[in-house]
């Protein structure tokens, strides 16, 4: 018997073992979550004096939002009723007109038998809808208040139609400050026992820009990929360019003349020093192509790090809003499909006409 039993509780623990860290760490209850107090007491009021509106979550992927109306769904209902008095869509579901009239009609319109309160419709994602499902779903709602509550989800808040937005009381999640995401980082890793860096946590913040989902699944994947967490493994998991390389890219484009620079772009040759990949600055036809093939880095990385980098540099104000103005052009270009090499030139043209610009100035 207790082999059998041992067999039993087995295939559950490598179920939970095998999860993504994502859903594995997802909090379960309202306690659990980390961040947006002033909501979290908001809703536990609407929930214990069972007031509870219709919502309306928006904010950043990876905020909290739907963690947090299934923590509230988990306390509403039991585990036995939750699958009759919750009907959770997403994005992979369709998103149409028949969506509306067919299952969350059908839903929100049957009474439940010997249970007391109201039915709770979510739907994640609702930003993705039609327009005329959302018009649809504006006359179930008005309908069906009084034994169904509905909580539409969204990354984009003008994407929903206003009719919908007045019916909801509206709460806005944003980005996760560092200091909220760190304790909670600090903990699955203690957990999953990670060999981690205090470059490699700052890097996991940073990059993950106040998103909690990107942030797990960038220490898991770099986790499985290179067995210790640092900045440099960091970035090289997600395909980021270092801080050092964008100094270097600045550096060649404000300190070489333009025809060596374009000339060494065309150039198909990798020049590393012998015996490592690591970049030499002193190759001569060392090139921000060659380190951009090298590395597998993608334009638009490089053009996000570099303007950041702008932001910091010393320049006179009209200079730096000639440069903002061009990177903003060739970021709108390469958004359309055009040829990374041809925008890759042209931002080193708007850096070598910002150089002669502060020479000039100066």
């Amino acid at each position: 018997m207790e082999i059998s039993a041992h067999k039993q509780q087995h295939p559950e623990a490598a179920k939970i073992r095998n999860l993504p860290w994502v859903e594995k760490y997802r909090p379960q209850t309202l306690d659990d979550l980390i961040s947006h107090q002033d909501i979290l007491s908001t809703i536990q009021k609407f929930i214990s004096e069972d007031r509870l509106p219709h919502l309306l979550l928006y904010g950043p992927p990876g905020t909290g939002k739907t963690s947090t109306i299934l923590a509230c769904a988990k306390q509403l209902y039991k585990d036995k009723e939750f699958g009759s008095m919750v009907l959770e869509l997403n994005a992979s579901d369709d998103r149409g007109i028949d969506i509306v009239r067919g299952p969350i009609l059908s839903f929100a319109s049957t009474r439940t038998i010997f249970k007391k309160g109201f039915k709770l419709v979510i739907l994640d994602e609702a930003d993705a809808m039609t327009q005329d499902a959302q018009n649809a779903l504006r006359r179930v709602i008005e309908k069906f208040t009084e034994n169904t509550r509905f909580c539409l989800i969204c990354n984009y808040l003008s994407k929903i139609i206003p009719a919908l937005q007045s019916r909801c009381t509206r709460f806005r999640f944003g980005p996760l400050t560092p200091e909220l995401m760190v304790p909670r980082l600090e903990h699955v890793v203690e957990e999953e026992k990670v060999d981690i860096s205090e470059d490699g946590m700052k890097a996991l913040v940073t990059l993950s820009s106040g998103d909690m989902r990107r942030a797990l699944n960038i220490l898991q994947s770099t986790n499985m990929a290179f067995g210790k967490v640092t900045e440099e493994t960091v970035y090289t998991c997600t395909g980021h360019p270092l801080k050092s390389d964008i100094a270097n890219i600045l550096d060649w484009m404000l300190n070489q003349d333009f025809t060596t620079a374009y000339r060494n772009i065309l150039s198909l040759a990798l020049h590393v020093c012998p015996g490592t990949w690591s970049l030499c600055l002193n190759c001569s036809s060392l090139d921000i192509m060659e380190l951009k093939t090298l590395k597998g880095l993608a334009l638009h990385d490089i053009l996000t790090e570099i303007h950041l980098f702008v932001h910091r540099v010393d320049f006179p104000s009209s200079v730096r809003i000639h440069l903002l103005t061009k990177m903003a052009d060739i970021e709108y270009r390469l958004s359309v499909g055009t040829s990374e090499k041809i925008q890759l030139s042209s931002l080193i043209a708007a850096f070598q006409v910002t150089r002669d610009l502060i020479v000039t100035e100066a």
